[in-house]
């Protein structure tokens, strides 16, 4: 299998190669320049393994939340790709990637996420992510969208992540006192993670036809409406 990976949901843009279980990645913070540095990215993959894109036998992206512009980007590159090559796809969502990177680092030692982005509105992207026994990143319930005294989580200790953890910190710190061992409000999502995910889901049969490579915002709007300030 050689499966291509890419994000572009936050400031971040990275892509990530799967060949037969070996994953390299490209990872560049380039704000706001996501669409040329993508393909720049790509192509280097392609280019260090002697590959083109023909060779690809499945695809995956960072689905959301996010950056409504950034998911669209990598909703919109997946599924000219998927269309040209006829290639299964698999979303992943954006929480997860960032859950998923922390769980294959070495130096962590938890097998939870409070993972926390800053949705702007006052509000915070949250999913609670749990390592299950394939060392996938689960979600515990749904991942939501609301203000960061609201958030629920079971009483576990896990780890912080996300850039929800800079702009909330001080209420989700308050809230999940008893439970957050750790916070890294700096990590980002990284391709190399959605492959890693994505290489079990296409392994097991769960591709998707690439009509379902959508963006998910978890939200429908961007900003408030007067009567809501």
């Amino acid at each position: 299998m050689i499966l291509l990976a890419i994000d572009t949901a936050t400031d971040a843009c990275s892509a990530a190669l799967a060949i037969d279980g070996q994953i390299t990645e490209r990872f560049a913070f380039t704000p706001k320049t996501h669409t040329q540095q993508l393909f720049a990215l790509i192509d280097a993959l392609l280019t260090d393994a002697n590959i083109t894109q023909q060779d690809l036998t499945a695809l995956a992206y960072g689905s959301g939340p996010g950056s409504f512009t950034g998911i669209r980007i990598a909703a919109g590159v997946i599924q000219g790709l998927g269309l040209a090559l006829a290639l299964p796809v698999v979303p992943v969502s954006t929480l997860a990637a960032l859950a998923q990177h922390a769980f294959n680092n070495p130096d962590n030692h938890f097998d939870t996420a409070f993972v926390a982005m800053d949705a702007r509105m006052n509000e915070v992207f949250f999913g609670v992510y749990q390592k299950d026994s394939a060392g996938l990143a689960q979600c515990v319930g749904e991942a939501t969208v609301g203000p960061a005294a609201a958030v629920e989580f079971p009483h576990t200790p896990g780890v912080g992540l996300g850039s929800g953890w800079a702009s909330h910190g001080a209420i989700l710190t308050e809230r999940l006192a008893l439970w957050v061992r750790e916070i890294d409000a700096t990590a980002l999502p990284h391709a190399g993670a959605i492959a890693y995910w994505a290489q079990y889901q296409i392994d097991h049969g769960r591709g998707l036809p690439v009509a379902k490579a959508m963006p998910v915002y978890v939200r429908d709007r961007v900003a408030k409406k007067e009567s809501e300030r």
